[in-house]
């Protein structure tokens, strides 16, 4: 029988302390500030934060790491509407009153899940599929208190969401670091299995970096990262955006997902590391969007299929199979046939933990990539790119234009518009789904203005683009002299 793969639960953490002594600030902006802040210290000092996780001789008791996250963890109660709601004719009305045409109000669901304090001013963690399309979020704290949360922001790719409460002095988590979690070592999971609050399960870690390919048939799954932890403690339904803690009460991981044939648990589940939630988290405080850097590459986990058909003798490391046109991987000078084994100093031997370390920087990052070429090792420093080929991060507005627009938008140089016979303009490239495919506007069209005002370059363009609202004239041409005219809707 085919598994499924059931959404489930576990929690994510964050530390923030806030003075309130500070008035020539705007609080909302500096508490925001101060928790990026925080947030950037941990994940600058993780590597250097030694646990120790050596297991006692005497049986292990959990309950000091319960009771350190029992409050942190709240329970989340979601509405929907299910649909707008819709006309129908009643004869009954139409026959008393005359008027037997009328609209019935939506239908509305509800659904719930859990989530983690990570600030003691409100921020609060949970899974991006626990509020997806929700119209309205509540929080209710361990104490019963409930509060109506605000969505700061969402990232798909990682199945993560960040919530705000207001409120003040609330119990939050502690983080540990992900990177350091042994497999066998004790944890435990924390959340609100059907609607069962502050349950505490224990377990032991069965896997890391484990990939269950359930991200990838989601809103953003080309983009999916997946490096589980992977426990045998108990999560359901319901337990989605709970906590994944160890022993000492740190936060390691969000809970948000189980393996099942039921729907509910049935021996596996699956938590996102904490430290992937910690850039997440920066990300949307700073940007309001998450900034993903990418090599630019196609690749492949190296089995002995592939190691005979390419002759290669050591199965450890990532292979390399094709290089992007103007990519961060192809433009420092990786090949294909490369064999990846290192990212940033880190050791990685399939796909999943590759993506898991590329995820934790932004575009415009430089990393080093080590690559054995040849039977030689070869280190490879690469700037990072976003998903439309551009080393620089972007705020959420650019980036939602970006997606809608559906290609990469690229300044030119002085020789090309030489060449061309203009002195201003950019050029269309890499088309995909969106609004400049869907106007008919084809790969190397050059725009010269919008609605009759000339383009100087990309920023311009975006910048008068993120102002305007119905229709939109774009007049240009292409390299070869022809005269075009596109209309598309924004």
């Amino acid at each position: 029988m085919k598994n499924k793969l059931g959404y489930v639960a576990a929690s994510f953490v964050g530390g923030l302390l806030v003075v309130f002594t500070m008035v020539a600030l705007d609080n909302s902006e500096y508490e925001r500030e101060l928790l990026i802040e925080q947030l950037r210290a941990q994940h600058l000092t993780q590597s250097n934060h030694a646990v120790n996780y050596a297991m006692p001789a005497q049986a292990v008791d959990f309950t000091d790491a319960a009771q350190r996250t029992v409050n942190a963890v709240v329970h989340v109660k979601t509405t929907f509407e299910l649909d707008g709601g819709y006309y129908t004719f009643d004869p009954i009305r139409h026959f008393f009153f005359g008027d037997g045409i009328y609209q019935k109000p939506p239908r509305v669901g509800a659904g719930a899940g859990s989530g983690v304090i990570i600030s003691d001013d409100g921020y609060i963690v949970t899974n991006n599929h626990v509020i997806d399309g929700a119209s309205k979020v509540e929080v209710t704290m361990n104490d019963n208190k409930t509060y109506t949360a605000d969505v700061i922001g969402q990232d798909p790719s990682s199945d993560l969401a960040l919530l705000k409460v207001e409120g003040s002095d609330l119990p939050k988590i502690e983080y540990g670091n992900s990177d350091q979690v042994k497999l066998g070592e004790w944890v435990l999971a924390v959340g609100n299995p059907f609607n069962l609050e502050s349950t505490v399960t224990a377990g032991i870690v069965s896997a890391k970096g484990r990939d269950i390919n359930i991200l990838a048939n989601g809103p953003d799954g080309m983009n999916a990262v997946e490096s589980f932890i992977q426990t045998d403690a108990a999560v359901n339904p319901g337990n989605s955006g709970g906590a994944l803690v160890n022993t000492n009460g740190e936060l390691i991981g969000i809970n948000a997902a189980i393996k099942s044939n039921t729907g509910s648990y049935t021996g596996y589940s699956f938590a996102i590391p904490v430290n992937i939630v910690t850039k997440v988290v920066e990300d949307l405080l700073e940007f309001g969007t998450v900034q993903r850097g990418y090599l630019g590459v196609s690749i492949r986990n190296i089995d002995q299929a592939l190691a005979d058909e390419e002759g290669i003798s050591d199965l450890t490391g990532i292979y390399v199979a094709e290089t992007i046109d103007r990519g961060a991987a192809k433009d420092a000078g990786v090949l294909p046939g490369d064999i990846i084994y290192k990212v940033a100093e880190v050791n990685v031997k399939s796909v999943t933990e590759l993506q898991e370390q590329i995820s934790r920087f932004r575009p415009g990052d430089q990393i080093l990539i080590s690559v054995y070429r040849d039977e030689k090792s070869v280190d490879l420093p690469i700037i990072l790119r976003n998903r439309f080929g551009e080393a620089e991060v972007a705020m959420k507005e650019e980036m939602e234009l970006n997606e809608k627009l559906g290609a990469l938008i690229n300044d030119i140089d002085d020789e090309t518009k030489t060449k061309l016979g203009i002195d201003h303009g950019v050029m269309v490239s890499e088309i995909q789904k969106g609004k400049l495919k869907s106007a008919g506007i084809l790969e190397g069209f050059i725009v010269l203005s919008i609605d009759e005002e000339p383009i100087t370059d990309r920023d311009h363009m975006f910048e008068m683009l993120e102002s305007k609202s119905g229709g939109v004239l774009l007049e240009g041409m292409y390299p070869n002299g022809k005269r075009a005219y596109y209309g598309f809707g924004l």
